[in-house]
């Protein structure tokens, strides 16, 4: 069985879907449970509705769009990802998976294919995290890494609680969050990352996502007057910030394969134009594929933090703030992906996620894998993030490939 994608339809669902929320730079602006949000949520239901698919809303408001297939009590095979947006961000970041999703169904229709495994749809709650601070939400509850009583008392810069939010929108379901279960789980999804366009490949199989460790970090010296103190004679606080701002920046590219280091935010104090900063805060993301060596990398940057905090009179503290162990995609479903490329002889990689996906929760209850689509320049999370069409429609291709395995 075979069934080809349609790459002018497929690009032309992810423009309509961009004109809600477009923003004057060619972005879009639709977080979480919004107006927008909303406008968003109906249009993917009218149109899977239009393509033969049943609707159902569980309580954390995630949309499971279902294509029957001969087994109706077989699990389903899903895939899907978010059509919420960062504040500015860009018209491909989720909504291309489940557009994706969309036209991986209306390509079965085409065909008059039916599988033996229902298909499903899922369009995600707030993966974004841009309104209540809380990535994944319902990805997160769906899979039991979130409790739903504190998901729903989550709340805005308003006040606004998740629970509300969906209320006023209509997408409070009835359904229990995770009650339902899959045989497997894909996600189609732009890169967010250079290395798929650098090399030329239109494909990534992903195997996982990086780990992470987050610290906030809090160097002390001692305040004085920006006149009178020599150098020789200053404890500088910022000074020994900058100087671990850049040999945490060195020590990225000494693991195989190199590590990412970010300090991201901080806070110098008091921030006065003519006083020596007596106290910085600071933070560090740090993140890598492999468990080990994020455990070697922790150990690592307090080393070498300590050693310039010593050698400049400076007091170090430390406070680890995230702890995220790497995601192993299911190796058959990262071979599928492998396998539909290697059919249509679509020339693919082995890549790793940077960031965190929707998947990546859904991996600990179900089979699941990702597929990866170059985006222009590896821009994301930004109103200028854009894609090619063709690369859209090969990855929908390789997604409705692997899918089928596994639904036939």
């Amino acid at each position: 069985m075979t069934a080809d994608v349609n790459k002018d339809r497929l690009w032309n669902s992810l423009m309509t879907l961009a004109e809600i929320g477009g923003t004057a730079k060619g972005g879009v602006r639709r977080i979480a449970l919004s107006d927008e949000d909303k406008r968003a949520r109906d249009l993917f239901c009218d149109w899977a509705r239009d393509a033969g698919c049943d609707i159902r809303v569980d309580s954390i408001g995630n949309i499971f769009a279902r294509r029957p297939g001969r087994s109706p009590d077989a699990a389903p095979i899903a895939t899907g990802s978010h059509i919420d947006s960062q504040p500015a961000g860009g018209k491909f970041d989720g909504a291309f998976g489940v557009m994706a999703g969309l036209e991986v169904v209306r390509a079965l229709n085409d065909a008059g294919i039916e599988t033996e495994a229902p298909i499903e749809i899922v369009d995600w709650t707030d993966e974004e995290g841009a309104r209540f601070a809380a990535g994944c939400i319902g990805s997160g509850v769906f899979s039991g890494h979130r409790d739903l009583d504190k998901a729903l008392a989550l709340s805005d810069s308003d006040g606004v609680t998740v629970a509300k939010a969906l209320e006023d929108i209509g997408y409070a379901g009835p359904e229990p969050a995770g009650s339902s279960r899959f045989g497997a789980y894909f996600e189609a999804h732009i890169e967010q990352g250079p290395i798929l366009e650098a090399k030329g490949l239109p494909v990534g199989a992903v195997l996982g996502a990086q780990g992470q460790r987050c610290f906030v970090m809090t160097v002390e010296g001692v305040d004085g007057h920006a006149g009178t103190l020599p150098m020789a004679k200053r404890q500088d606080s910022f000074v020994g910030t900058a100087k671990m701002t850049v040999a945490l920046s060195e020590l990225a590219s000494t693991y195989d394969p190199p590590a990412v280091i970010t300090v991201g935010h901080v806070r110098v104090m008091p921030n006065s134009r003519n006083t020596i900063p007596g106290k910085t805060i600071f933070t560090i993301d740090s993140r890598h594929p492999d468990a080990a060596t994020l455990e070697r990398m922790e150990a690592d940057m307090t080393r070498i933090c300590q050693e310039i905090a010593d050698a400049s009179g400076l007091t170090l503290g430390v406070e680890a703030v995230t702890r995220a162990e790497p995601i192993v995609f299911d190796e058959n479903c990262v071979e599928a992906v492998r396998e539909a490329c290697r059919k249509r002889q679509i020339r693919f990689m082995d890549i790793h996620s940077g960031a965190g996906h929707d998947a990546c929760k859904v991996a600990s209850v179900a089979p699941a894998g990702m597929i990866f689509v170059p985006c222009v320049d590896g821009i994301s999370h930004n109103e200028f993030e854009d894609a090619r069409p063709e690369d859209l429609a090969i990855g929908t291709q390789v997604l409705l490939d692997s899918m089928l395995a596994y639904a036939s």
